[in-house]
């Protein structure tokens, strides 16, 4: 009877699959999540929590009596996944794909090298205040993925460091200078200025015994 009663159950579910392409997650699990988020919230309430992903796949599953809903969000997920890749990459799938810290995203936003395609400005659940954060081009993302990119900016920037640390050295070697410089210039005037002229020279002088 158990068994006859799950195969009813079966019988009674309609289910789809979507197999995500690699060229929509760009090989990020973050960002097979942040696909279903974005197909979550552009279906009805009600069917949101049907809609789940494993591994590299959405599936949808209602019952029976819920064929028309099923219909219609088989149809909305269908457009949705068919501008999948052109969806905006947000900061933690970047960080994801291309394997760098939160750090590095900011550092390389901020001179040009990781460019944006503008903000978005989104309320958290629980929260009061908006939060406003930078999105990704998926194929700028990909393709500095392609280079290495990464790697390249990192060994970059240790170089930049090294050298910038070689400049701050050299600077403060010339500062230390100049200084004990300044020190030495002072220290002669000083003694000089103790070099006095002794009482009546200038009569002594006038005299003309020094002529």
């Amino acid at each position: 009877m158990g068994k006859k009663s799950d195969t009813n159950a079966e019988r009674m579910q309609l289910t789809h699959t979507w197999q995500l392409p690699v060229t929509a997650t760009l090989g990020s699990g973050v960002r097979a999540k942040g696909i279903l988020q974005e197909i979550r919230a552009r279906v009805p309430v009600i069917v949101r929590k049907a809609i789940v992903l494993e591994g590299g796949t959405i599936s949808l599953s209602l019952s029976d009596d819920l064929r028309d809903r099923f219909d219609s969000t088989v149809a909305s997920i269908d457009r949705i996944l068919e501008k999948v890749t052109e969806l905006a990459v947000i900061p933690r799938e970047v960080e994801d794909i291309l394997a760098i810290s939160t750090t590095e995203r900011h550092k390389w936003l901020k001179d040009g090298r990781l460019p944006s395609t503008g903000t978005r400005t989104v309320k958290l659940r629980g929260r009061a205040k908006k939060i406003t954060f930078h999105v990704f081009d998926p194929k700028v993302i990909e393709d500095i993925l392609d280079r290495g990119s990464p790697e390249i900016w990192r060994e970059d920037d240790k170089e930049t460091a090294a050298e910038n640390r070689r400049r701050a050295a050299s600077k403060a070697k010339l500062t230390r200078s100049q200084k004990n410089r300044e020190k030495q210039d002072a220290a002669l005037q000083n003694a000089n200025s103790d070099v006095s002229t002794p009482t009546g020279w200038d009569e002594f002088n006038a005299d003309g015994f020094l002529k």
